[in-house]
């Protein structure tokens, strides 16, 4: 649907300063137009074309043209008749609802046409219901066989001794048939399984897996609900029981690893009805199995197709007859089968599987309070009014208004973060602060649907709204008039909305998909594992843990599978992510979870997953098509101090996939938005905004299933990196004077220059003088060249792989004291004694007297230099105010390059022609006066 509003300042076309513009659009091989108005240069169509795109997924897959045309039946001195045009992506078209007025500048159609003017167009596409596909009969039960059926695999002879089962005599499956009535060999793959991107894993080691699919069963002696029992290289594990249908349903993977030097060639599936078990008491449950020779199993490798599940005739135990239908191969972790299935190495809990998870989607809603009526309560002849507005657990609040008469205006702006899918209501309170308590006056409930959404920095349309009583906010009567408030309401999805500090942000796109530029490229993780990891937890008296990983990158959360107690776990799992930006960052987090433990034993309450670790990598920090294979530390900062905890191993590598001149291109643009830099949010509103921002992202990941859980996500998203820490404001100092050190270095080598420490050295650059003296047009190209040889030299020392991104150098880690860290830990407010608090408050006052010291002096040199030319000192600005006056003379009279070569010359002379004493200039300087003199 593209609804054609209006266009604005359009090109005269017939010859008498107008135009008779209309719009053609074509679209997915259709061709649209819109009425023609007779000379108009602001022309206001408001038409809706719509397009018919067939599959819901043809719709991204082409490129809206539009045209403005001047109708030539309403005169033109002209061949050419185009006004304009416009090319869009389909990828930036949103679904109803999320539409929004966006003005296009008009394109020249041809090399020497004459283009200029702006179209308004909302575009965004309706998904109509697809009627449901007509049922299929229920397969019919087939009736019991008078003769036995013919085998599919050889006699098996079983023996048993108590409870345990051996199946002997096998020689591995036979070649698989297909029958009408074999179905596929897996389920379809889920939405979140598709999402994983497991189309290659060059990047990651391939692990080994034996898979067994079991599908379901027939002609089996119980009413009840059967299980299976598989039993390979000394695991067993049993299969939830099956559905009761016309046949006995199961439908389950198992994946077992293969890796191990001590796997077993034998595999056992036996069938198991623990009802008759616990009737007659005697182990009369096994109702039969079969067991196969695992080197003679197939082995599937995708794109290979899947394997069809065979019937195979149970044998032992109390099915005379009975088949069970399984699929058995050997494959790998990049098997379309594998997220879905039971993994060895998991032990089957439900919350181990590997999960993508997806932010929800933020806006800022900018809700502006303009002015009040009619609002004066009939008792009093002044209120103080403000008015509170709340969005869920967001409360922001005006400044209080004093009004005589009614009427009371504000002109205040609050911002609130809101996330999809919109369904809330904002909630607006008038209160009357001139009483002890704050007296509510009246109540507005807007819902957050029925707000305009825009995406640049257009005026929004103000409304009036009435305010209820806040006794009848839910009921209206008559008679509950309390007023009425003027507001302009609006969703910027021009802005990107924050969940990251913005010095390692992944992402910086706007909310609006209609202002999303196309990606720059791909970049793929292979989370191959982790090495030498500590024990996290102690579980019945043993030291374990299970690890899982966790890597963010722009809105798309990936989790690997929880590998439980083991030190030394592998994943091996392979993630992609579109890149919009080289200048972000992607984070890698282990974290040890006791859902597993928990899972075991009921009776232990819930704790919180523990951190491992982090990593971050910067894209443009990697080079195109070059994968970095590394193992990095994993570090944490407790209040013990540094402590490291394993290391991980990632594969790393960036596709490029657009041309070089348009990535270079990007360097050139500004990372945020544009309405970051009409609009900019100050930058403790910035944070605030942030941290509402991290807490509906954690809110909304930890009700997935399984949950990425609270403390996962605020150690991703780093939201504690804003509290104080003496530890950070040191780091930060020394990062400055490792900044300030090149100057430095500059500063002494030329001071040595200057001193003759080295004569060749001091004769060279008096020739340098002269030559930049007499050739000042060489100075700007002899700078640049030194730029180009200093880069050039530090080329050789570049950084040959990605650096981990975090430095316990850097950030003075590891020679940070206790007393620091449990002050960086503490809580606001803080839970510590008085007498610690006390303390703290000590140290950090006789740290801002230093900090105080250090501005003073920079306000008494600034204002020194004020003092030059505002007569503090009449004497002082007198002789420097004389001098200017000499030396604009003498600059007037003698030749500049004369000049400038003297001034070098008299610098450089030789220390023998110099008084040990201070210069006269800079004496003067430190007689000026400051206000330092004026501070009680």
């Amino acid at each position: 649907m593209v609804e054609v509003v209006d266009a604005h300042n359009l090109v005269p076309k017939d010859g008498h300063g107008s135009s008779s513009p209309y719009v053609v659009i074509d679209f997915y091989g259709q061709r649209k137009k819109t009425r023609t108005l007779v000379r108009d240069l602001n022309p206001v169509w408001n038409e809706t074309l719509s397009f018919n795109v067939g599959a819901p997924s043809n719709i991204f897959g082409d490129m809206l043209e539009l045209d403005v045309y001047h109708d030539k039946n309403h005169g033109s001195t002209r061949r050419n008749n185009s006004l304009g045009r416009i090319r869009l992506s389909s990828t930036q078209f949103v679904k109803k609802g999320e539409e929004a007025l966006i003005y296009y500048e008009l394109e020249k159609k041809h090399l020497f046409s004459m283009i200029q003017g702006q179209i308004g167009l909302k575009i965004y596409y309706v998904d109509e219901p697809i009627p449901p596909p007509p049922q299929e009969k229920p397969e019919e039960p087939p009736a019991p066989p008078s003769q036995p059926p013919p085998e599919d695999v050889k006699a098996a002879s079983i023996s048993r001794s108590n409870s345990e089962v051996r199946f002997s005599g096998m020689n591995g499956p036979q070649p698989i048939r297909r029958s009408a009535s074999a179905a596929s060999f897996a389920s379809e793959a889920s939405t979140e399984s598709m999402l994983m991107e497991r189309s290659t894993f060059d990047l990651v080691e391939k692990m080994h897996y034996l898979f067994i699919h079991v599908v379901k069963a027939r002609y089996l002696p119980t009413n009840g609900s059967p299980v299976v029992k598989i039993a390979v290289s000394g695991q067993n594990v049993t299969s939830r029981p099956a559905r009761k249908t016309t046949l006995f349903e199961w439908n389950q993977t198992f994946a077992f690893g293969r890796d191990a030097p001590d796997s077993s060639s034998i595999l056992e599936v036996s069938v198991w009805d623990p009802l008759l078990s616990d009737a007659d008491g005697n182990g009369r449950s096994l109702l039969g199995g079969v067991c196969f020779d695992v080197n003679e199993i197939p082995v599937r490798d995708p794109p290979d197709s899947p394997l069809a599940p065979q019937w195979y005739r149970l044998e032992g135990g109390g099915a005379l007859h009975g088949d069970l239908m399984i699929a058995t191969w050997m494959g790998t972790q990049a098997d379309e089968s594998f997220p879905d299935a039971w993994k060895s190495d998991t032990f089957g809990h439900v919350n181990s599987k590997a999960k993508v998870y997806q932010s929800p989607k933020l806006w800022y809603l900018r809700a502006t309070v303009l002015e009040a009526q009619d609002v004066l309560p009939l008792t009093s002849k002044e209120a103080g009014l403000q008015v509170k507005a709340q969005l869920g657990f967001q409360v922001l609040k005006s400044k209080t208004a004093v009004t005589r008469n009614g009427s009371v205006s504000w002109n205040e702006d609050f911002i609130f973060v809101v996330a999809e899918p919109v369904s809330d209501h904002l909630v607006l309170t008038l209160e009357n602060r001139q009483h002890k308590a704050p007296v509510t006056m009246g109540v507005l409930r807007i819902p957050l649907i029925s707000i305009e959404r825009r995406v640049d920095d257009r005026s929004v349309a103000s409304r009036w709204f009435t305010f209820d009583s806040p006794n009848e906010e839910n009921n209206k009567k008559s008679g509950s008039y309390k007023g009425r408030v003027h507001l302009r309401l609006c969703f910027d999805g021009g802005y990107h909305v924050m969940d990251e500090a913005a010095h390692v942000c992944s992402d910086y796109r706007p909310t609006a998909r209609q202002l999303w530029k196309p990606p720059v490229g791909t970049v793929e993780l292979g989370i191959i594992g982790c090495k030498n990891l500590v024990p996290m937890k102690t579980v019945n008296g043993k030291s374990s843990t299970d690890a899982y990983c966790v890597a963010k990158y722009g809105n798309k959360w990936v989790r690997t599978r929880t590998v439980s107690e083991n030190l030394e776990p592998k994943w091996n799992e392979q993630y992609t992510w579109k890149v919009y930006d080289p200048s972000t960052v992607l984070t890698i987090g282990v974290f040890d979870t006791w859902q597993e433990a928990l899972d075991n034993d009921l009776s232990e309450p819930s704790r919180p997953d523990f951190r491992i670790g982090k990593v971050r990598v910067r894209i443009s920090t990697l080079q195109t098509d070059k994968v970095y294979r590394n193992t990095y530390p994993l570090l944490v900062l407790t209040h013990a101090g540094l402590k490291k905890m394993g290391e991980i191993e990632i594969a790393i590598r960036f596709i490029r996939t657009t041309q070089r001149l348009d990535f270079l291109h990007v360097y050139s643009q500004p990372m945020l938005p544009l309405m970051h830099h009409i609009k900019p949010l100050g930058v403790v509103h910035q944070e605030a905004l942030r941290s509402t921002a991290v807490r509906m992202v954690a809110g909304h990941l930890s009700r997935a299933e399984p949950p990425l859980r609270k403390e996962v996500v605020l150690y991703m998203l780093d939201a504690d990196s804003h509290n104080f820490s003496i530890r950070k404001v040191r780091a930060n100092w020394y990062r400055i004077i490792n900044v300030v050190a090149g100057v430095i270095d500059i500063l002494r080598w030329i001071e040595d220059t200057r001193g003759w420490r080295n004569p060749t050295a001091t004769v060279l650059v008096h020739a340098l003088l002269v030559m930049l003296v007499w050739f000042p047009d060489l100075i700007i190209p002899t700078f640049a060249f030194y730029i180009f040889a200093v880069g050039a030299w530090n080329y050789r020392f570049r950084a040959r792989d990605p650096l981990p991104h975090l430095d316990p150098k850097i950030s003075l880690a590891e020679v940070v004291d206790r007393e620091e860290l449990d002050e960086e830990f503490d809580a606001v407010p803080s839970g510590r004694p008085n007498e610690v608090v006390r303390a703290r408050y000590d140290k950090l006052r006789t740290l801002g007297a230093r900090v105080q010291t250090v501005l003073g002096d920079f306000a008494t040199q600034g204002e020194r230099v004020q003092a030059l030319v505002t007569w503090r000192d009449p004497r002082a600005t007198g002789i420097f105010v004389f001098l200017c006056l000499l030396v604009a003379l003498l600059l007037y009279l003698v030749p500049s390059k004369m000049v400038a070569m003297a001034s070098g010359f008299y610098y450089l002379r030789h220390p023998i022609f110099r008084d040990r004493l201070p210069s006269p200039a800079l004496n003067f300087f430190r007689r000026l006066p400051s206000m330092s003199d004026r501070i009680m």
